[in-house]
């Protein structure tokens, strides 16, 4: 929708000076203000002239507004408009005190009550956790303490004794507060100071708590580790956090795993890899060969010729995850060991097999028809 011709909003010709249009601002400012003017478009007016005026008042903006008209402050052009992204505003959620300070410095408070304390949410805390890597994946039971604000049992959480009517607000909770400006007197209403917009004080501060209502305190928590968690995973146990003030909830706990490493097996994600020795012998001849698993033993076929580096999945064993219900495998990565250290019957034995054609193959064959 095009806006308003900035000049007429004002009622200054294009060609007016920077006082003409602050004096012609002042003027509609005042005439159209929502705590002057009772008429039911007076807010949209004194938006508009607000609007007008933080254009037309920057000498850089009128600029640009001169040579591209609104479309120049319009998708990043550099201004939005009140209530769409204007710097600092957002007009639906200011008061109209709040327009006049920021352009004018008039120091203008707020028009409309607001509540004197809000409920405001706990504290959040993290707990970092050690598995050791069958807790992380079998799960397990795990307890654990944390240090958090708890309601103070002394007071109540009301932070003191024999509570009484404030006599600053007479228990109202607000104060009203009288301004004079250049639009005229303009009201303000806050929060009380004294009872923090309670509305009420206490004869006696709490000794406990010394006023604050909440205290620190240690608190076990029991947690059931889940199966398959893996390093860095996180948890949240909902409300075990500082407790909430002014009625607010209760913060959360979040837990983040950190899990051992296994001196053989080595993880990716519900995945395992285990690296499985074979001797010149078993690697050649083929073997049964007896292998650890997470669940138990497990009993291998190596065929005859097997070479190092060869891959073999056994399905099924590896981490049950429990949040996705599925199970990962195992795989086996060979690894030919060669001796390093023989005795003389072993050496022997090399000897008459190095006499042999190993060369199945023909590789050898090929490689030295290039020597």
């Amino acid at each position: 929708m095009a806006k308003n011709d900035y000049y007429e909003t004002l009622g200054v010709s294009k060609n007016a000076s920077e006082e003409e249009i602050k004096s012609a601002f002042r003027k509609k400012a005042k005439e159209y203000h929502p705590d002057v003017n009772k008429e039911p478009d007076a807010a949209e007016k004194f938006k508009a002239i607000g609007e007008a005026y933080s254009v037309l008042g920057d000498p850089a903006k009128r600029k640009q507004y001169d040579q591209f008209g609104s479309a120049a402050f319009e998708n990043g052009g550099g201004f939005q408009g009140f209530g769409s992204g204007f710097p600092g505003f957002d007009f639906e959620d200011l008061d109209l005190g709040s327009i006049f300070e920021q352009f004018m410095g008039a120091g203008f408070g707020s028009t409309r009550r607001r509540s004197g304390k809000r409920a405001t949410r706990g504290q959040d805390l993290l707990v970092r956790l050690d598995l050791t890597f069958e807790e992380a994946v079998f799960g397990c039971e795990k307890e654990f303490s944390v240090s958090v604000n708890d309601t103070c049992q002394s007071c109540d959480g009301e932070g003191g004794h024999d509570p009484e009517t404030c006599n600053h607000c007479g228990g109202h909770g607000r104060v009203i507060s009288e301004q004079r400006t250049i639009l005229g007197i303009i009201q303000t209403e806050s929060a009380c100071p004294y009872c923090r917009g309670e509305g009420k004080t206490y004869k006696r501060i709490c000794n406990t708590c010394k006023g604050k209502g909440s205290v620190k305190k240690e608190r076990s928590i029991n947690l059931r580790v889940p199966s398959g968690v893996d390093n860095e995973d996180q948890m949240r146990m909902s409300g075990k956090g500082s407790v909430g003030t002014n009625g607010g909830p209760n913060g959360d706990v979040y837990i983040e795993f950190r899990v051992k490493e296994h001196p053989l097996f080595k993880r990716e994600g519900k995945h395992l890899y285990l690296e499985v020795p074979l001797t010149i012998s078993e690697a050649a001849l083929g073997c049964k060969k007896e292998i650890p698993t997470i669940h138990g033993k497990e009993k291998i076929n190596f065929s005859s010729g097997t070479q190092n580096g060869e891959v073999l999945k056994v399905k099924g064993q590896g981490i049950v995850d429990e949040k996705t219900r599925s199970t990962g495998d195992l795989y086996l990565t060979t690894k030919i060991i060669i001796p390093t250290k023989l005795d003389r019957k072993q050496k022997n034995l090399f000897n008459d097999l190095a006499d042999t054609d190993l060369d199945n193959e023909g590789v050898f064959k090929i490689f030295n028809k290039y020597l």
